[in-house]
């Protein structure tokens, strides 16, 4: 059994700093929609693909893993959507954070979200690295907003945000989007920030399984991601493992600072596969544009299942904004697969 001792460390003002950071990335989400249209996320803008998925529980879990729709071995339907992080859709090409979004149903229990306690989903949500380089919610909101302004004024903005440290942020956020990457499929995807298992706090992520070979060249820079996705699911499913690694203590997994990664030892969960299917094709896009639909939020998820840490805690109030905003559709159930 895990340790069990961990702990949040909530500001008696929180909930007001979080409303005004997420009404700063509205407007970025309403600037940005001007161009792309209204259904625009905020971040992760650019979606490349959507696609079928299942999610199967392992078997021999330890009891204190066993937990929710993982307390016993099952088949789950699932979506996969495949994005960019940032607020514009750019070239595949250029710099940007990547990230992979997995949509359970058919998941009983009391879910987080005022009025959503009978959704029948559990989101988790992936990018490219373990840590983040902001140690605060108004760090990050501060560098997006900046980015998304006027160029001119993101450095001075930036530094007005994080002060000296904002060289720091900066060479470490640079370095993370400027790693070259090839293919959505051969990389694993981290949470970065913890949540509730139970008793326990983790972190999970996802790492490939023998990933396939494409069938045809991916020569188009703008849209390589996608094309490289669709080269390999018409031949052959796409694995990977889902994995969690559970707090130990303050020092060594602390919950309230995601710029450390946590060295605990993974425990692997459950298998998540997409079947063989076609993205191009007329029901491929449909699929596609179905999953561009959803929302996807570490929110959706049962009560025993809950984010931690404040960053966490401020994505609660800026992934509802941005659901309401572009009018998101409602959560699926398992016939829509």
């Amino acid at each position: 059994m895990p340790a069990t001792d961990w702990k949040e460390v909530v500001a008696p003002d929180e909930r007001a700093l979080f409303d005004g950071l997420a009404a700063v990335l509205r407007e970025v989400q309403r600037e940005k929609a001007k161009a792309h249209g209204s259904t625009s996320r905020a971040l992760h803008a650019k979606g490349h693909v959507g696609l079928k998925a299942e999610v199967t529980v392992r078997d021999g879990l330890p009891e204190w893993a066993r937990v929710g729709p993982f307390a016993a071995p099952a088949t789950f339907k699932a979506w996969l959507r495949l994005s960019n992080g940032g607020a514009v859709h750019a070239s595949d090409k250029a710099p940007d954070v990547r990230g992979l979004a997995l949509k359970m149903t058919g998941v009983v229990g009391t879910k987080l979200i005022p009025g959503m306690e009978a959704a029948p989903t559990m989101d988790f949500l992936g990018i490219l690295t373990q840590s983040m380089p902001f140690k605060s919610p108004a760090d990050f909101v501060g560098v997006v907003r900046a980015a998304n302004g006027p160029k001119l004024l993101a450095l001075p903005r930036i530094l007005g945000t994080l002060g000296l440290g904002a060289f720091r942020v900066l060479g470490v956020l640079q370095k993370g989007m400027a790693a070259r990457v090839d293919s959505y499929v051969e990389q694993p995807f981290f949470s970065v920030l913890p949540i509730r298992w139970g008793d326990a706090a983790v972190k999970y992520g996802f790492v490939p399984v023998n990933p396939p070979k494409p069938a045809t060249p991916v020569t188009n820079e703008h849209t390589r991601f996608a094309d490289d996705v669709r080269a390999r699911v018409t031949a052959a499913p796409l694995k990977w493992t889902l994995r969690i690694q559970p707090f130990e203590s303050e020092a060594q997994t602390p919950i309230e600072d995601p710029t450390k990664v946590w060295e605990t030892p993974w425990l692997d969960i459950a298998d998540v596969t997409v079947p063989v299917q076609d993205p191009g094709t007329e029901q491929g896009r449909a699929l596609s544009a179905l999953v561009e639909s959803f929302s996807f939020d570490p929110w959706h998820a049962p009560v025993e299942f809950r984010p931690l840490g404040a960053m966490m805690r401020a994505r609660s109030a800026a992934y509802r904004d941005s659901t309401i905003e572009r009018k998101a559709a409602k959560e699926p159930t398992p016939e829509q697969w």
